[in-house]
């Protein structure tokens, strides 16, 4: 059969052949006219491009749709409207995920103790996406308190690591009791008779060092001589509690820092000091709840199920019994305790000095009384970007009338102080009004011990100095930049983890360790 189309497309002949007739062969012819064309040889050719184009595109989807039959999973493109099945999946699991998100979980509910055993027994039991949307709602919410449990844990543990006294230190303290009651180089004067002078001279450096802590105050002392370009200027004086005042003692005149003066003292050598003329002390030894707050069970009245583990810190920080200890109440009495000298310099017991200090003398307080570092001048939550209402409760009326919430704090543990001026104030008479207010309010006015009424206390009284005098927060985290330990002139372990505990952080404590006493007499640990 042939196909035949006239030149003008107006008929189409249709011929065919076949055996039979007088030649073997009969032949049929058939015409058919078409009705005129309405389109031109352009329109065809564009027609017959486009199926060229079109056609093989077709062809390639039918033979994917072809293969996803067969291997049972989607081959098309996801830009023609093809959900992969797992995104399809997830999409129709958010509304039962939502519809369990408030839903009791069942008293009797068996919860998997992990991820393997959940999928185990999804095979076995055949889970509906609700059931199985609950128990893992039911898993998180039982992990998550675990971990919360444990953090407290870890909270109460680190608590009480900080505020026991480590074995070593306390033989340590014993060893030199005993050093002092048979050894008389250990009773011998501190400093020298013939060096007493030196203890009322403002010519020299003087530097207020409040502790009961043998090891730490050695550290600092040794540190402080090692680091200055003139030790013959620095005279110390050392002030402790009566129980450490013979184990302190031992331990500088066996160990002398020549050529600086060393003076130890304990408070009870202090006619000022007696417990009638500190109303603060006086008011907290009278107040039972007062007491028993800083001494009873640590956790009274404390929620649990309601509270941070870094609020629980915090509330286990401020009933430490140090915070009534009068060693840490000292320095709000140094114009009394040292009625002869013009500018101290007051250091904390856990800092380090790394660099020469006697420019501090120097510095111009502008008729201010205490020369500080600001901690509202860094990025640091826990130490240099804190402001007033990290430290006070605003909801009491006498704070938020008192004080400005956005104020810039300043630090304590190393402090030059012009007790001159100090002299002209009433500084100590704020602190005490002060701090009989929070006693009052059964401590509902402050947190963190004696820095919030001394930062009451001396507003308008400090002169900002530059920070890399004063680097905070060795004893909070471990996350501290060693370059910018490296560079500053007194480091502060101010925090729980002391270098000298084992919970310190490991690569923060040879900065503490390399100040020690190497040249220990015999006998002496």
């Amino acid at each position: 059969m042939q196909l035949h189309l006239s030149p003008s497309m107006r008929s189409i002949t249709i011929s065919s052949s076949g055996s039979g007739g007088s030649n073997g062969k009969v032949a049929g012819l058939m015409k058919i006219k078409v009705a005129a064309r309405h389109f031109s040889y352009g329109t065809l050719y564009q027609i017959i491009l486009l199926l060229a184009v079109f056609l093989p595109f077709v062809f390639i989807l039918t033979a994917v749709g072809t293969l996803e039959g067969c291997l049972n999973s989607p081959w098309g493109p996801s830009f023609l409207g093809r959900t992969v099945d797992s995104e399809r999946l997830v999409r129709d699991f958010y509304p039962i995920l939502n519809d369990v998100s408030d839903a009791a979980i069942p008293n009797d509910f068996e919860i998997p103790d992990s991820f393997n055993q959940l999928v185990t027994d999804m095979k076995n039991n055949n889970y509906d996406g609700r059931t199985f949307a609950l128990i893992l709602r039911a898993m998180m919410v039982k992990f998550e308190q675990e971990v919360r449990t444990s953090k407290l844990a870890e909270v109460m543990n680190k608590h009480f690591a900080a505020t026991s006294i480590p074995k070593g230190i306390h033989c340590l303290s014993l060893h030199l009791t005993d050093e002092y009651s048979s050894n008389a180089h250990a009773r011998k004067p501190l400093p020298p008779p013939e060096l007493l002078p030196l203890l009322v001279d403002n010519s020299y450096h003087h530097y207020i060092l409040p502790t009961d802590n043998v090891l730490a105050a050695s550290v600092v002392v040794c540190s402080a001589v090692q680091s200055s370009k003139n030790p013959k200027r620095m005279v110390f004086h050392v002030i402790t509690d009566k129980k450490t005042y013979a184990a302190m003692h031992s331990w500088f005149a066996l160990h002398p820092v020549s050529p600086a003066v060393v003076e130890v003292r304990g408070i009870h050598q202090f006619d000022s000091l007696a417990k009638e003329n500190i109303p603060v002390l006086d008011a907290i030894e009278k107040q039972d709840g007062i007491r028993n707050h800083y001494h009873g069970n640590q956790i009274t009245g404390v929620n649990l199920d309601d509270i941070t583990p870094r609020m629980f810190a915090s509330k286990l920080l401020t009933r430490s019994p140090k915070y009534i200890s009068l060693l840490n109440h000292l320095r709000i009495y140094l114009p009394e305790l040292f009625p002869e000298l013009d500018r101290v310099l007051f250091l904390d017991d856990d800092v380090v000095i790394q660099r020469d200090l006697s420019e501090l003398w120097e510095i111009d307080l502008i008729g201010k009384v205490n020369g500080a570092v600001e901690t509202c001048r860094g990025d640091d939550s826990w130490v240099m970007s804190k402001r007033f209402r990290y430290y006070f409760n605003f909801s009491n009326p006498l704070i938020a009338e008192a004080l400005d919430p956005d104020e810039c704090p300043w630090a304590y543990g190393m402090n030059i102080f012009d007790l001159r001026a100090w002299r002209n104030t009433d500084i100590k008479e704020t602190y005490h009004y002060w701090v009989n207010e929070n006693l009052k309010s059964n401590l509902s006015m402050w947190k963190l011990g004696t820095l919030p009424p001394a930062l009451i206390a001396f507003r308008g009284h400090v002169h900002p100095i530059d920070p890399s005098w004063h680097m905070l927060g060795l004893g909070y985290q471990n996350n501290t930049n060693i370059e910018n330990v490296k560079r500053a002139a007194v480091i502060h372990y101010n925090g729980q983890a002391k270098p000298w505990l084992q919970i310190g952080f490991e690569h923060l404590r040879p900065f503490w360790t390399k100040n020690g006493r190497k040249d220990s007499s015999p006998g002496v640990p």
